[in-house]
């Protein structure tokens, strides 16, 4: 790869000056961080679809996924290398394996970079590690100078850094720099850090060594400061900033990539920074990776939230009426928000209805285009006005290669309520089963276990309205727990039994199209950390 790649890549032996003063880079990492969030686990063909959307948006990093912790993971990663053109992140311990099997996986994209990680703090060394300082010098120095002879682009993260003694993670910085790493990331893992203290380390940082290195920052929410933490740093002298679509990832999730470039955007009197992010795209890409990992948008999340531009206030009303700027420091279309509108009927074909989803951020190629005007068509004829959640809530129920497809589900509702289901599997056999129980969501699930042999407990389950009207499609979402791990899936129709026995076959497919019914989860060796990282 080095040899491929190399004259494709700008030169990175030192930072690009003139972009660190005002260009920041802007790195996501929904693919991998994101993916971190409980039951948010994407398909290599959901994954591929998000990071197309990420490349339109204009992101200049795509993380893409932990390649040594599953194959799974590898091949979603070598997937969306070969997919896109834009810089591909694949994240690695600091050991030769990982590195060289995520060099395997970056092997044919047309931006590698190599992202590694070692835990610094106190508390890591002692309960997870059992390394001394020195041993983490030394792996440091071992590790980045391998991941330099593999790929010129190396990104080198001291996990949990803000919890990090900061003589010691200067050292630990000294030693990444000289082995060869071009961007550090300082981490704020555990959403530990305050707003000034933090920016007071990357300032510390980037005086000591910002000429040789491009400083990043990525923090998580868990006191709710992940913004304001990442903003914090960005006015220190940070000049990359790492975060998630929508938020999203372990625990209370990542600093918001929509919150930061249009605080970065809105406020560009206090930041004087830019980013390269096309921010009419923010909010058809927060909806199609709501879609992918099931993880619903909340009605009040900033930027991108239904609310997020609404007026119930009669005082705010007329405000905005009079001047949009008394109430709204934003405008809606500059994140992609236009009000409703009808897009499609009917009548509408193939093309139109291609045109829309890719105006969506859904690119369909022929067989996918089918499956869901077939699907557009059946929908047309129940409801007449359709609108782009609409189109999107389609899109999102018509995977490329799911094993279950649903055929068709009848319900009854009584004192015992029962329902009958058919499906189909992709070897072709079509399968029914009928069952009981405390009511027609609960019999129509168990019909679907009996027929899949998948069987999950149930934890959450919610039927919202996609659009307006009286014949609004009810969108249903479901959480369960299947073999210690939790799952989410979603699904609408203008029938809420079948929307939930749809989002329920959702989450049957992710759990069998992931491999974890076929192979069982993937058990780490003794002495090999996997799991929340960075």
């Amino acid at each position: 790869m080095r040899q491929d790649r190399r004259a494709m890549d700008p030169p990175s032996e030192a930072p690009d000056k003139g972009a660190k003063e005002g260009r920041v880079t802007v790195f996501d990492t929904t693919l991998r961080d994101g993916e971190q969030s409980p039951g948010a686990s994407m398909t290599r063909d959901g994954k591929l679809e998000v990071a197309r959307a990420l490349e339109e948006l204009g992101v200049d990093v795509i993380e893409a996924g932990f390649p040594a912790a599953s194959p799974g993971d590898f091949e979603a990663v070598q997937t969306v290398a070969q997919g896109v053109q834009a810089r591909v992140a694949a994240l690695a311990r600091c050991t030769h394996g990982d590195i060289a099997r995520a060099a395997e996986a970056l092997r044919d994209a047309a931006h590698p970079r190599l992202h590694l990680f070692l835990a610094t703090s106190a508390i890591h060394r002692e309960h997870k590690l059992r390394m001394a300082r020195e041993e983490i010098l030394h792996r440091t120095s071992d590790a980045v100078a391998m991941a330099k002879e593999l790929c010129d682009d190396v990104e080198f993260s001291p996990e949990d850094a803000s919890r990090t003694e900061p003589d010691f993670l200067a050292q630990v910085v000294e030693a990444a720099i000289a082995s060869g790493a071009t961007t550090i990331n300082i981490p704020d893992t555990v959403g530990y850090a305050m707003p000034t203290p933090y920016a007071e380390l990357i300032r510390g940082l980037v005086a000591r060594f910002g000429a040789r290195a491009v400083f990043s920052v990525h923090c998580h929410d868990d006191l709710g400061l992940a913004t304001a933490n990442s903003l914090a740093a960005l006015q220190a002298g940070a000049r990359q900033v790492e975060c998630t679509i929508n938020g999203i990832g372990e625990r209370a999730g990542n600093a918001a990539l929509e919150e930061i470039v249009m605080a970065l955007k809105t406020r560009r009197d206090v930041f004087g920074l830019e980013t390269g992010v096309n921010t009419e795209r923010l909010g058809p890409t927060s909806k199609l990776v709501a879609n992918v990992t099931g993880l619903a948008v909340p009605r009040n999340k900033a930027v991108v939230g239904r609310n997020a531009f609404a007026h119930e206030s009669g005082i705010h009303q007329h405000g905005v009426i009079a001047h949009r700027a008394t109430y709204e420091i934003m405008r809606p279309e500059e994140v992609g928000f236009t009000a409703e509108s009808i897009v499609l009927g009917k009548h509408s074909g193939r093309h139109a209805l291609r045109a829309r989803a890719a105006a969506l951020g859904y690119h369909l190629d022929d067989a996918a285009l089918g499956r869901v005007f077939a699907e557009f068509k059946q929908l047309a004829d129940r409801k007449k006005e359709i609108y782009d959640d609409d189109l999107a809530a389609l899109i999102s129920a018509s995977p490329a290669r799911a094993t279950w497809e649903m055929i068709s589900v009848q319900s009854h509702s009584g004192p015992r309520s029962t329902a009958a289901v058919r499906l189909r599997h992709a070897d072709g056999r079509t399968l029914d089963e009928a069952a009981t129980g405390d009511g027609p969501v609960d019999a129509v699930m168990k019909a679907i276990a009996r027929i899949t042999g998948v069987s999950a407990r149930l934890r959450d389950y919610s039927v919202r309205s996609v659009t307006v009207g009286e014949d609004a499609q009810g969108e249903a979402s479901v959480e369960v727990e299947h073999r210690g791990r939790t799952w989410r899936g979603r699904a609408a129709s203008t029938d809420v039994v079948e929307a939930s026995a749809k989002a329920y076959l959702d989450v049957v497919n992710r759990i069998v199209d992931t491999g974890v019914e076929a192979a069982g989860d993937v058990d780490c060796p003794v002495g090999d950390y996997i799991g929340p990282v960075a």
